[in-house]
């Protein structure tokens, strides 16, 4: 069968013009963890991290060499601000679970996409990783980019983590949001813990050839095929260029109902160890193309260790926070943690679809602080010397201490000492309090800790 018979369904009409939000006054700023759900009843017990043992969830995990997480960033594991009542973040994924709610319907009146927004956020490395095909030796494993509660126990760097899971338990079509924790650099854009909301579909080959022309000849799969850049070793080319079809019309209905009829989408090639092909979409941004969201082809030994092996899948993944600081001009991601009523109140509205206008507050003023050292000696060569000192280290001590009054860190400095070959770095710091006026003095001390515990916990030797 040639891939003529599949035009009329490539070549659809373009999609009709979908609600739309006031974007051009809004684009101002660019195992038994596994199946754990979060208690909705009665507090959340308060994370401990103990000499021996980490509690998180009401559960305990004993502490190793890689356990690396800090009380900061468990203190933000069960704020779920995701599914606060009219927090920004709960708007935007209710505006998303509502567009597909009404747009894809079963033949019996049911919406086709379950949402799964409760699921725990400490996982396996096994589930976070290996279950997503990613190699053992690629570098998002490494544990100056992850919190680890241990070897074999961490926060979900993405909630692709329950992917496997949803998919083995029988759904053929979820959306799933959920918190996500990553080590990063400090700036009014990262922010350790993020929200993600993804979807995934999959195909029988009845539902995927159904609309096309003899489609019964079609098949999703065929032997003795090769891995292409166009799809995978046991793909056949007509279930991919459907697949694909199918889930960039879905997105763009998507960005389109969110953004407004009149957004430039455009789509870039990219790689993802569990999607192929796999793609980017970015959306036109104040003049410049920005990315919005990944997406592609599940990869078929995915499905297959999820007892799906005789379905073929699509997989999309988008930052809610990314998306609410363009619709809603918010812009410090700061403040999705804020409790200032001021911030709160702007999104208490009698209509998820209502436009969002967001006031800024008062912008208070910064402070500027720069803090330089030598890095600690280091055997020559070897990884020993790349993994003495990590940037990441860096910014996780000064979040740590200085917690949400930094605003930005920046490495502006670089040395090489010409005779002893020692390194030395030079950070800027800049502090700036979202409610209130900081003094230099409050900041001194904050600056002085931040020097001290660099020297006792870093190894670095100051040099202010």
């Amino acid at each position: 069968m040639r891939l003529s018979s599949l035009l009329p369904v490539l070549q659809s009409p373009p999609l009709p013009l979908l609600h739309r939000c006031c974007l051009s006054t809004l684009l101002a700023n660019g195992s038994a963890a596994s199946c754990r759900r979060l208690s909705t009843v009665g507090p959340t017990p308060q994370p401990v991290i103990g000499q021996d043992s980490v509690e998180v969830l009401g559960s305990s995990y004993p502490r190793d060499d890689f356990t690396n997480v800090t009380p900061k960033i468990l203190a933000k594991v069960g704020r779920n601000l995701h599914n606060q009542s009219h927090h920004p973040l709960w708007l935007i994924k209710e505006r998303i679970k509502a567009h597909f709610y009404s747009a894809y319907i079963t033949r019996w009146g049911n919406p086709l996409f379950s949402v799964h927004d409760n699921l725990s956020p400490v996982v396996t490395v096994e589930q976070n990783f290996d279950s997503l095909l990613i190699p053992p030796d690629h570098p998002s494993r490494k544990r100056g980019d992850n919190y680890y509660l241990n070897r074999k126990t961490m926060l979900r760097a993405h909630t692709s983590a329950h992917q496997r899971e949803l998919v083995r338990s029988g759904l053929d079509a979820f959306l799933l949001a959920g918190d996500v924790y990553r080590r990063d650099e400090i700036d009014a854009s990262h922010y350790p813990v993020f929200h993600q909301m993804e979807g995934v579909r999959l195909f029988s080959n009845i539902e995927l050839f159904s609309k096309v022309q003899n489609g019964e000849e079609l098949s999703l799969f065929e032997g003795g095929g090769r891995r292409t850049p166009q799809k995978q070793e046991t793909h056949s080319l007509e279930a991919v260029k459907l697949l694909e079809f199918n889930l960039k019309h879905t997105l763009t209905r998507l960005v389109t109902h969110l953004f407004g009829a009149d957004l430039e989408v455009r789509w870039v090639d990219c790689y993802f160890p569990f999607t192929h092909p796999s793609f980017e979409m970015e959306v036109r941004f104040q003049g410049d193309w920005m990315e919005v969201l990944g997406c592609g082809v599940m990869e078929q030994e995915l499905l297959n260790s999820a007892g799906a092996g005789n379905k073929v899948g699509w997989a999309f993944g988008l930052g809610l926070e990314r998306l609410a600081m363009v619709l809603y001009s918010i812009p410090d991601i700061r403040l999705f943690w804020s409790q200032d009523e001021r911030f709160l109140k702007q999104f208490r509205v009698h209509d998820i679809q209502q436009p969002v206008c967001f006031q800024p507050l008062s912008k208070y003023p910064a402070l500027h602080n720069d803090i330089s050292f030598w890095l600690p000696a280091s055997k020559e060569g070897g990884e020993d010397e790349r993994e003495s000192f990590t940037e990441n280290d860096f910014y996780e001590l000064v979040r740590s201490i200085g917690g949400d009054l930094v605003e930005k860190v920046s490495l502006v400095d670089e040395f090489r000492h010409p005779k002893t070959g020692r390194r030395s770095h030079c950070y800027h710091i800049i502090y700036r309090h979202m409610e209130r006026t900081l003094t230099q003095q409050e900041v001194r001390l904050v600056h002085e800790e931040i020097e001290r515990t660099a020297e006792t916990e870093l190894g670095v030797q100051g040099r202010y």
